[in-house]
């Protein structure tokens, strides 16, 4: 267990870097089962999540090199020992999901737990065993596990009911080695799902309509082993944004993926956040003064998410810490999970207005003044976006339970006291 004490109102002044992407690491982690050749991987997070992957890894037989200080990662799965997960490490990750397409891919079998990880609302994983069905597999649900025999996988045509992120991979990962082609229709498009396919063509698999919803997957008999760069991560983008804003500080961050921003800019204007770039670092001038702007008819304004190329789903919790600091009021709307926004009572006993219409809409009025308070993270985004709300409050904050932020963010008091935040890991 741990905690970050924070004291607040001192503006954050600098240069920093996002890690790599924690949601293209984890799949990618996973993929490296699909081939007996070394796998060379760079800029992996030095996270916990990361860890139980790698954990996981070792258990399935894989060989495995990790330099945590240089965020490197090599991978050899000469042979699989077993494709049966260990239900201990799935329960601390959903992450471990993220195995099904490989195994069924590589081995033609796998045994998998019910997931653990973020508590954010119902999260079934049916779906993602009915997708390998479409492909051949047969799936047996029994005491909490699922064992699929996907000994005969073909390619098949596979419309997804919604654009879910990991459904997506896992099926993209199952279809590579499958006979013939795969189609999945309404797939997830997100910029960690673009890097798991061309990490995956370098190994020698076929996809194609990378970046869209429609992907077409050539299944090949074998992949081979490659090198590999995970992509920086744009949540922490978005995170350092508004740690920047609720500070009044001004900082330059790096390696900001700008093709990865156009809606989330777009989105965190609503408040007249300014920015500016140069080249591939985004610049965030200090001392703004933030004010919710409304539709052309004077009506309310709403900020909502939506799958990729959409606003993340993992950023409105900081989109409500901008809108708590900013003149006027908005609708927030998150569309996918039923207890995601019932963190907010935290920062609404920081002094925050915030009113909750349903488990899927608030109404925020700003500003408010925030004051530090002890506070409990309850999951990654919803943890760190009250850390960064921290930054910005008048006086000491506690954050409790952050160990579950650490599961998306690395050197958290490293990287903030390097721009000038007083914090304290406890």
């Amino acid at each position: 267990m741990s905690s970050y004490r924070v004291v607040g109102g001192k503006p954050l002044k600098g240069t920093i870097s996002p890690m790599g992407n924690k949601n293209a690491a984890l799949p990618i982690i996973a993929a490296t089962i699909l081939t007996s050749e070394k796998v060379h991987l760079t800029n992996v997070p030095d996270i916990s999540d990361v860890r139980i992957q790698i954990n996981i890894l070792r258990k399935l037989g894989a060989s495995v090199k990790y330099n945590r200080k240089l965020n490197e990662l090599e991978v050899k799965a000469t042979k699989l020992k077993t494709t049966k997960l260990d239900k201990e490490d799935v329960l601390k990750t959903r992450g471990s999901i993220l195995f099904l397409g490989p195994l069924v891919g590589r081995a033609g079998k796998a045994t998998l737990w019910s997931t653990g990880g973020c508590n954010l609302g119902k999260r079934p994983v049916d779906s993602y065993f009915q997708a390998v069905e479409r492909l051949g597999a047969k799936v047996e649900y029994e005491d909490n596990s699922f064992k699929v025999d996907a000994s005969n996988l073909r390619g098949s045509r596979v419309w997804q009911g919604e654009k879910a992120v990991t459904g997506t991979e896992n099926l993209i990962m199952a279809a590579v080695l499958a006979k013939g082609k795969t189609e999945i229709i309404n797939a997830a498009s997100e910029p960690h799902v673009q890097d798991l396919c061309n990490f995956l063509n370098k190994m020698g698999a076929r996809i194609s309509g990378i970046g869209s919803d429609r992907l077409y997957i050539e299944g090949v008999e074998v992949l081979f082993g490659t090198e590999h760069q995970i992509s920086y991560d744009f949540m922490e983008v978005g995170t350092f944004i508004t740690a920047a804003i609720v500070t009044g500080g001004e900082l330059r961050i790096e390696n900001a993926m700008k093709n990865h921003l156009d809606m989330i800019l777009g989105e965190f204007g609503k408040f007249n956040i300014k920015t500016k770039w140069d080249g591939e670092t985004l610049i965030v001038p200090a001392k703004q003064t933030l004010k919710t702007c409304n539709y052309l008819d004077g009506s309310m304004n709403k900020l909502e998410c939506l799958p990729w190329p959409g606003f993340p789903p993992d950023l409105l919790q900081f989109a409500i810490v901008l809108a708590t600091q900013s003149k006027g009021r908005i609708l927030i709307h998150d569309k996918l999970y039923e207890g995601r926004l019932f963190y907010t009572q935290e920062l609404n006993t920081m002094g925050a207005d915030i009113f909750l219409a349903d488990p899927h809409r608030l109404i925020v009025n700003g500003p408010t003044a925030l004051k530090g308070r002890v506070l409990k993270s309850p999951d990654i985004r919803a943890g760190m976006s009250l850390l960064v709300a921290a930054l910005g409050a008048s006086g000491e904050s506690i954050i409790e339970r952050g160990e579950i932020i650490e599961r998306g963010y690395s050197n958290i008091e490293e990287r903030f006291r390097s721009i000038g935040a007083d914090i304290e890991r406890i």
